[in-house]
């Protein structure tokens, strides 16, 4: 990115910035006041705890494979965080030089702490469960954080919160659908956890989306540009790099991937479908105030979906079955 264009990003980010705290009252809990992954699993400290853990590896004794490579790689995903961390505070306009305590650091700390809760009680609940090889999920785990990620974004805010806006709904969509199965393969437990988890995911969609509006009402041609730029290169999971033990980089999310699609928890559908409500969010169809090079990635955009469906009608999902080294 130029230096002209990352001092424009820079002044949006401090306009942006002034009611952060509003946005963080808004759209993040109070600490004190929210869930902890212990509200979810067995007490320890308790006479019962035994009995507890062997009630919760007799729900889980009959998920089917590919719901618990889901539900590993969800994990593996959501631990990821210290990559997501560190990503975001190197984002044009949130570390900024001389304000350390800025609103932004403050969003991504505060966001990241109440994030930091989904991977701890997955964790927590697969290791109990007794059919998780836990080395080798951590081995994954710590795979991704070591390797890194290329989502597309460089340091760009504007693109960067086109990204979150669109993630933060893709696993939305996933951890509502594993509760949903969970509940049909007759375990309430857990599907209460994977429903609280979404509910985290919706409402933090909602403020990367707010983002993206008032950044859309102060420079909305380079908004509606960035935006056609990050659905060309595609948006990628955070995942997508994730890998076993002795497996190629990103072989195992394809498997992974795979298996989301045989039980619809996340599929192609879904994400032209996010692409949708994205669009109608900020009123992209009618936005005014556009420059000729907007107005071409606005054409662009409004025609993507419809294209994405006429390819995914012809996108036959694999059936080839893969032997996770995460499961017993």
């Amino acid at each position: 990115m130029d230096t002209a264009l990352s001092a424009e990003r820079l002044e949006v980010m401090k306009h942006l910035g002034k009611d952060l705290d509003g946005l963080i009252a808004e759209y993040l809990k109070p600490i004190d006041e929210n869930w902890q992954p212990s509200d979810f699993l067995p007490d320890s400290r308790n006479e019962d705890f035994v009995r507890e853990v062997k009630l919760l590896q007799e729900s889980c004794r009959d998920l089917p494979y590919d719901y618990m490579a889901v539900l590993i790689g969800d994990t593996i995903t959501e631990e990821a965080l210290p990559t997501y961390e560190s990503w975001l505070m190197d984002v044009i306009g949130v570390n900024q030089v001389g304000e350390p305590e800025s609103g932004w650091v403050k969003w991504v700390r505060a966001w990241t702490a109440e994030e930091n809760r989904h991977g701890d009680l997955l964790n927590k609940y697969l290791y109990l469960s007794g059919r998780v090889n836990m080395r080798a999920m951590e081995v994954s785990t710590q795979y991704l954080i070591a390797d890194g990620f290329d989502i597309g974004t460089d340091r760009d805010p504007y693109r960067n919160f086109i990204y979150t806006s669109f993630q933060e709904l893709a696993t939305n969509v996933s951890h509502r659908r594993t509760a949903t199965l969970a509940k049909k393969f007759g375990n309430p437990h857990l599907s209460k956890i994977c429903g609280v988890i979404a509910s985290d995911e919706a409402r933090h969609a909602k403020a990367y989306k707010t983002f993206v509006s008032r950044i859309l009402e102060v420079d909305p041609s380079e908004m509606v540009i960035a935006l056609e730029d990050m659905m060309k290169k595609k948006i990628v999971m955070p995942a997508h790099f994730m890998r076993e033990s002795g497996v190629k980089m990103g072989d195992t999310f394809a498997h992974f991937s795979d298996a989301a699609q045989r039980l619809g928890v996340y599929t192609t559908i879904d994400y032209i479908e996010i692409l949708e409500s994205l669009l109608v969010e900020w009123e992209l169809g009618t936005l005014g105030g556009i420059n000729e090079k907007a107005e071409k990635a606005r054409d662009y955009l409004m025609a993507l979906p419809s294209r994405l469906r006429r390819i995914a009608d012809r996108t036959r999902i694999p059936e080839l079955a893969y032997e996770f080294s995460w499961i017993s």
